[in-house]
């Protein structure tokens, strides 16, 4: 069979069922590291000192005093979160918490003996010497590492909490943190308004003194100019003159006209511009600009009945009728006058446009005139009325200095006690929060499930062998024949009615329908390394060629370390070897076996002298002899990777199949395998993938997974039989030290079978 081409095979997806496959399979994994990581959560638990938590709660607004102030003040009512996070670290602060580490009475005023004040008690608790005591950076440190500040959600409530071995200090010490933090807020405020008092104080001195200057220099400028009691006594007099107000009115009429020239004007130069383009877009654009005009419209009402009787008329008279000719002189007639018309309205908006520039001239000259009279009376009175504005301007800031100062100092008597409200005191805790048993036992059973996983999948990506089926296609680029479960009997001993027989008939199935040629009856089984179960495999599959009633040898060409002999119970002492080597005939060393379709040929004694006598014109002609005399003839051989004798029994034979044990070598040194075997031969037709596991990995159940369910489930008489005998074996085998080991898992399950359960079923 052709391998598929890797550039047209479709790229592998993970699919959830890939996921718990490999949970799956490492199970035991994952078992173990859970229960590494929750007894160590218990040990750690169980070890470490009881913690107590006692919390305050306080309530946080923003610098208010508790009613509202002169100046209309209150309090705010939205919530800031830049505030609130300013305020979480001015608690945690030491300007907040050095007062509290150096306190000398506990929450309730009472005096602390010396050895329960707090800095010698945390340096005894810390384990300094006798008479060494913690700096005020690292008491610090320690009371910040012992407490958390955090928020009440969607509320100005702030809790407060502090961990410590001994409950009442817990208590002592959240409760002093929020009394030193309302104190520090209310004279950090009293400092600062206090503060702001004497700078305003001193500002209204000085303005007193200007205001009181500027006042004795205007009464003097006054009799100076001889300014009138009226005028003088008139705050703003200047700015309100006759003069002013009449300039101002002139200028209003000056925008006024400059706006009517500038609008008729400009509409008299568009309707100029489209008048150069044509008298239709001119009548549309007067009619457009000048909806109230009245004989226009009524003339080009009456052009289009005429235009229209007349164009009814050249459809059926020439243009020398009478009656065309005059509407055709009517038409012209109309023309004319609608055409005077525009230009008429064009001379009306010139003289409109003249009119209003001679208007807007008149009152530019006025406007002039007004302001000569005014800049006469400001020049008479400017430094009168200069002076007179700055005392004004000097005086107004003094009466505000004035009301804020007063106010100032109201607002710095009232009390601001509702700034920081404790809502809830502390008080010693029952029980301790750390450790918390509970929590350490969940957060320990999932961390460790999530480490166990974790690793698994590690794992997992670490093992480069062969684990599905896709990663042969994709890997090997080859397809697989055959899937052949863990714990495989053999079948000659077992009979046609195996449970394990079904995978080999579809291995034999599909090694029939794959060949090339109806004609290819040679077959070798190889193998990358050793125990990969390649002489159970070709075991079985012979027995199966010959349980179908085709005529079979199976040759043990494994000269190395045979074992076909051992599986079929027949002695070794001459066979391949001793015919190679032309000592007996073919006829002598083949062996019978209890099928009567099956005849074996054993590998015989390699001597040493006889190393690479598989390579000789010798074995050729074994090879095209038996192919001749049976149906299917099967070589065994050694591991491709270590002995060039199945690199040369590829070459001779039709079909090499290659057997991947599942998850035992890398897929490097299987893709090494495979190429070998294409290298020396091309006749690989697929891959055998051995020893699945099919209790573990669901993957390959619908490969296998029926048979395995009704021969070896729990309720199978098989099972528990097989089983049964299994475990009496084994017990056997560890008192018998001596007892040699298997070499293939398919022997050892072969060999725990007793002889009467296996004619049983």
């Amino acid at each position: 069979m052709q391998s598929t081409s890797s550039s047209a095979r479709p790229q592998t997806e993970f699919h959830f069922l890939d996921y718990w496959r490999i949970i799956r399979i490492r199970k035991m994994v994952i078992l173990a590291v859970w229960l590494l990581v929750v007894l160590t959560t218990l040990a750690v638990t169980f070890v470490l000192k009881p913690t107590y938590a006692s919390t305050v709660r306080i309530e946080i607004e923003k610098d208010a005093t508790d009613i509202p102030t002169i100046g209309g003040q209150q309090r705010d009512p939205s919530f800031d979160p830049y505030f609130m996070a300013t305020e979480f670290e001015k608690i945690q602060s030491m300007s907040v918490l050095m007062p509290v580490i150096h306190s000398p009475t506990n929450a309730a005023g009472e005096k602390l003996p010396p050895d329960r004040q707090f800095i010698p008690a945390w340096s005894k608790r810390l384990g300094l010497r006798d008479g060494e005591l913690l700096n005020e950076q690292e008491a610090y440190q320690y009371l910040l590492r012992n407490m958390e500040v955090k928020q009440s959600r969607n509320t100005k409530l702030v809790e407060i909490t502090v961990y410590s071995p001994i409950p009442e200090e817990a208590a002592d010490l959240a409760n002093l943190i929020a009394a030193s933090y309302k104190n520090w807020r209310q004279h950090s405020r009293r400092e600062h308004m206090t503060n702001a008092i004497a700078v305003l104080q001193q500002k209204l001195e000085e303005q007193n003194a200007r205001v009181e200057r500027l006042q004795k220099q205007l009464d003097q400028l006054r009799l100076e100019l001889n300014i009138p009691d009226t005028v003088a006594g008139t705050a703003g007099a200047y700015s309100i003159s006759t003069e002013r107000e009449r300039l101002s009115t002139l200028l209003q009429a000056l925008q006024q006209a400059r706006s009517d020239l500038v609008y008729w004007k400009s509409k008299l130069q568009e309707l100029e511009r489209i008048r150069d383009k044509g008298l239709q877009d001119l009548r549309d654009a007067i009619l457009t600009v000048m909806p109230s005009e009245a004989l226009l419209p009524k003339r080009i009402d009456d052009l289009d009945v005429v235009e229209q009787n007349l164009s009814k008329l050249l459809k059926d008279y020439t243009p020398e009728n009478p009656e065309v000719q005059r509407y055709m002189a009517l038409k012209d007639t109309l023309q004319k006058q609608i055409t005077n018309r525009l230009n008429g309205i064009l001379e009306g908006m010139r003289a409109q446009v003249a009119s209003f520039k001679a208007r807007y001239d008149e009152i530019s000259n006025q406007v002039a005139q007004a302001e000569r009279a005014v800049a006469e009376e400001a020049a008479r009175f400017s430094q009168y009325f200069d002076l007179k504005r700055q005392w004004e301007n000097e005086q107004r800031i003094r009466d505000t200095l004035l009301l804020r100062t007063l106010q100032e100092t109201i607002d710095s008597a009232l009390p601001t006690e509702s700034v920081v409200e404790v809502t809830d005191p502390a008080v010693p805790a029952l029980k301790p929060v750390r450790p918390d048993l509970f929590l350490n036992l969940v957060l320990g059973v999932v961390f460790g499930l999530v480490m166990g996983v974790g690793l698994a999948f590690f794992i997992e990506y670490l093992d480069t062998s062969v684990k599905t089926i896709d990663d042969v296609e994709r890997s090997l680029e080859a397809t697989v024949v055959g899937v052949i479960p863990q714990n495989i009997g053999l079948l000659i001993k077992e009979g046609p009615d195996s449970p394990h027989a079904e995978a080999y008939r579809v291995l034999r199935t599909n090694v029939l329908f794959s060949r090339k040629n109806p004609n290819d009856n040679t077959i070798t089984v190889v193998s990358g390394g050793a125990g990969e179960g390649k002489s159970t495999t070709i075991m079985n599959l012979a027995t199966v060629f010959a349980q179908n009633g085709e005529r079979v040898l199976l040759v043990d060409s494994d000269l190395r370390r045979p074992s076909l002999h051992k599986f079929i119970g027949v002695s070794n002492s001459i066979g391949l070897t001793n015919y190679l080597m032309k000592q007996n005939t073919l006829e002598e060393v083949i062996q019978t076996t209890s099928l009567p379709t099956l005849d074996f040929l054993p590998s015989g004694k390699l001597p040493s002298s006889a190393l690479g006598i598989i390579n000789s014109p010798r074995m050729k002609e074994l090879v095209d002899e038996v192919r001749n005399r049976y149906d299917f003839v099967f070589f065994d051989s050694p591991p491709i990777m270590g002995v060039s004798d199945a690199s040369i029994l590829c070459s001779m034979v039709d079909i090499a199949l290659l057997v991947v044990q599942y998850r035992k070598y890398p897929q490097a040194m299987t893709l090494r395998a495979k190429q070998m075997v294409q290298k020396v031969g091309n006749n690989l037709l697929g891959i055998v993938l051995n020893n699945i596991n099919i209790s573990q990995d669901s993957y390959y159940y619908y490969y296998s997974g029926y048979y395995y369910d009704y021969y070896y489930g729990s309720s199978s008489e098989y099972g528990r039989r097989r089983r049964k005998s299994s475990r009496k074996r084994r017990k056997s085998r560890e008192k018998d030290s001596s007892a040699e080991a298997p070499a293939t898992a398919a022997t050892e399950t072969e060999e725990a079978e007793t002889p009467e359960l296996k004619e049983k079923f």
